[in-house]
């Protein structure tokens, strides 16, 4: 039954499902792992670089985190080629929305205008859904720093903590952990308790530097590797600069991304002494 709903993307499964879509979001749980974890100064986020063949050059700029504009990135997992269209879409509607207001667009209503486009791909004939997911980091005066995340449906969400990729699910439930975790000498009871209810009293905040181990953390857990390396992931940061009104954008080199991977693998040393 299914099999005669396979090839449309306009056409309901008797089951209500649109399979296309589905299929979509699988080639995206097939990519490479990104982490986008919100912090108290900032957005960290983390993507693992997947290298096919040692034949190939490096490559000139990222090919996982790409500026929008200049309160806004995102990081990619899928079809690099799809999100090179979104991406020009959202640096297009950035730059007009600046022309037109002579202001930065704001982080949702950006996100919203790229989702309502792929949205748009699932509903016309002729077309397929883009094969890529998105985590969208900005910040506007208003609400601060924003992670979002956004799925081939053109559904997006906002998040706290979050993973797309491969392996996404034991990333989410690493930082569904770890995330917000008191430090070691509080109250094991208070960490304990995970009700809905109680969850915006409960998750601390990290800063910049904790949610960077955090995110080499949930990286080493997703990639195929069990020894996390510093040349197969990229680390990204947005930070405020001194004078609190400027984001500031920036990808750490391979010698620190070391600096941090060594932090958490002294720190999983300690903790297993312990």
């Amino acid at each position: 039954m299914a099999r005669r709903y396979d090839s449309s993307t306009t056409t309901f499964s008797p089951e209500g499902r649109l399979h296309q879509v589905e299929y979509a979001i699988e080639a995206i749980n097939n990519a490479g792992t990104c982490v986008g974890i919100l912090a108290q100064d900032g957005i960290v986020m983390a993507s693992e670089k997947r290298v096919t063949s040692g034949l190939l050059a490096p490559s000139k700029t990222s090919e996982k985190t790409y500026k929008l504009c200049d309160h806004a990135a995102c990081t990619v997992a899928g079809l690099t080629a799809d999100a090179n269209i979104l991406i020009d879409q959202a640096r297009l509607r950035a730059g007009r929305y600046s022309y037109q207001y002579a202001e930065a667009i704001p982080v949702e209503q950006l996100v919203e205008h790229v989702c309502n486009y792929k949205q748009a791909y699932t509903q016309y004939g002729g077309l397929r859904p883009f094969g890529v997911a998105f985590l969208f980091a900005g910040y506007d005066p208003h609400h601060g720093f924003q992670l979002y995340q956004s799925d081939p449906s053109g559904n997006y969400s906002g998040w706290k903590a979050t993973a797309i990729g491969a392996n996404n699910q034991a990333g989410k439930s690493l930082l569904k952990t770890e995330y917000g975790a008191k430090p070691e000498g509080g109250d094991g009871d208070e960490e304990m308790k995970t009700d809905d209810d109680d969850a915006e009293e409960e998750i601390r905040v990290p800063d910049v530097a904790e949610a960077l181990r955090l995110a080499v953390k949930v990286l080493s857990k997703t990639m195929d590797g069990t020894i996390p390396s510093p040349e197969k992931m990229e680390l990204f940061t947005m930070t405020l600069d001194e004078s609190g009104k400027e984001c500031v954008q920036r990808t750490l080199t391979v010698e620190e991304s070391k600096k941090v991977v060594e932090e958490v693998e002294a720190e999983t040393a300690a903790a297993g002494d312990a």
